[in-house]
């Protein structure tokens, strides 16, 4: 008997299971020390970035035009990750290795978690009902695509706009993709 074809994701597939890996993410940092801790949190700070990009670019301007109290539903997310990148880029400045990080850290967690949890049941489950199977995979695929151009760290003063990470976006990539490299380097010298 032949086996049918997996499903292909779609963006909410997509979103939802980068949800999981932050929330996994989150924890694995809380619980780490030293350079693991420093490497966690870069991970999670740059999955993170490029997540939040992506939903701000392709995912809630859809959701703003498709569901149901888009303008809503959108703004209040909108405002959550505004709060979210201001709190991620303080951590990212404070360091691990700050007496206040752990806490922050578990600030930012909950309210990260609160966030993902609400686009899950008020802004996903409409995009199912509302948008083609056909459509949520084309959008998976320009996620992908925006995450891949998306900047690695948090711009709060840029905003949360389509507009503000199309224009902004790119060039803050590149800086942060070289800054990024050159940590890399840096501390790849210091294990020696």
């Amino acid at each position: 008997m032949a086996k049918a074809p997996a499903r292909q994701k779609d963006v909410v597939d997509l979103l939802v299971e980068q949800h999981k890996e932050i929330k996994e993410l989150f924890t694995r940092v809380a619980n780490a020390r030293g350079m693991q801790k420093r490497a966690l949190f870069d991970n999670l700070v740059r999955l993170l970035a490029v997540h939040e990009t992506a939903e701000e670019e392709v995912v809630h301007p859809m959701a703003r035009r498709e569901i149901a109290n888009g303008d809503r539903v959108v703004n209040a997310r909108l405002r959550e990750e505004g709060r979210a990148k201001r709190d991620l880029a303080e951590l990212y400045d404070l360091g691990v290795d700050h007496v206040d990080f752990d806490k922050k850290l578990a600030a930012l967690s909950e309210s990260v978690i609160e966030h993902a949890d609400r686009e899950e049941k008020e802004e996903f489950p409409q995009l199912r009902r509302r948008i083609s199977a056909d459509q949520l995979r084309k959008m998976a695929g320009a996620v992908r695509t925006a995450q891949a151009a998306a900047p690695t760290r948090p711009h709060p003063m840029i905003g949360e706009s389509a507009m503000a990470n199309l224009l902004a976006g790119p060039p803050l990539a590149m800086i942060d993709r070289i800054q990024d490299a050159v940590r890399g380097w840096r501390e790849s010298g210091r294990r020696r």
